[in-house]
């Protein structure tokens, strides 16, 4: 079973007040919040059936339209699964890291960050969890991050290496930790990496067998447990981006 999905139950019996009637000019915001408040607090837990949408129309003293206007920002946010069928309807669930990184992203893509402010957060956050990388990535772990590696370095004789594919492997990198908020951070901060990235590609439009052989020697001293030499060869490899990202805000002000 995915990340996030649980088994469901009976629809929530118990308080028949549990859901309240709701006045608002945004009625489905209301009914959102309110059912944001009940997981919060518990009284809704992952694998609770909601009830049906005329019931919960009834109770809240609102149309099903209204109703399911506010199911469907709840599953959006990763809050509860839609299921069809006779065991269906509305399953609260367990929001995974993707869901909340997603919505972390679209408020920071929409913030005024720089390419420079980003590579400076990265050689603050990338550096700081080397030592749980160390301590906590398996035997799997390393053997998907080798053959990333071998991936990329295989497309890059291809001529087919991006940008995409070093965010992709920072973004691992950062999985190795077996932290769901790491995690979550990491997700929300993808378009940014990808921004900076790419801003640092302008200087040097041939990068990449330098960075993906650093990739490379990067997992060969987590696979040895090494973190001094794995912080090393992290910081050498975010230094480079932050001066390539300053040449191109460089020359960019120059004109």
């Amino acid at each position: 079973m995915s990340e996030g999905v649980v088994a469901p139950r009976e629809p929530v019996k118990g308080d028949p007040r549990l859901f309240k009637t709701v006045s608002s000019n945004r009625m489905s915001e209301a009914i959102v919040e309110q059912i944001r408040n009940l997981i919060r607090t518990e009284q809704l837990r992952p694998g609770d059936r909601l009830p049906s949408e005329r019931d919960l129309g009834e109770q809240m003293g609102v149309s099903r339209v209204t109703v399911r206007e506010a199911m469907r920002v709840l599953e959006a946010g990763g809050l509860i699964e839609i299921r069809v069928g006779a065991r269906g309807g509305a399953i609260v669930t367990t929001p995974s890291s993707n869901k909340l990184g997603s919505g972390l992203a679209d408020l920071i893509s929409l913030s005024p960050l720089t390419a420079a402010e980003v590579t400076e957060a990265r050689q603050v956050f990338e550096l700081g969890i080397i030592p749980l990388v160390i301590a906590r990535a398996d035997e799997h772990d390393i053997s998907d991050l080798r053959e990333m590696v071998a991936q990329h370095q295989g497309a890059l004789k291809k001529g087919e290496y991006n940008m995409q594919m070093s965010a992709a492997f920072h973004v691992k990198v950062a999985a190795c930790t077996h932290n769901a908020a790491i995690e979550m951070l990491v997700h929300s901060f993808h378009g940014p990496l990808l921004m900076s990235l790419r801003e640092a590609q302008v200087a040097a439009p041939l990068m990449g067998v330098r960075g993906t052989n650093e990739h490379r020697d990067f997992v060969e001293a987590v696979a040895r447990r090494d973190v001094e030499k794995a912080e090393q060869i992290m910081r050498a490899h975010l230094d480079r981006t932050a001066r390539r990202v300053s040449r191109t805000k460089a020359a960019r002000d120059n004109g």
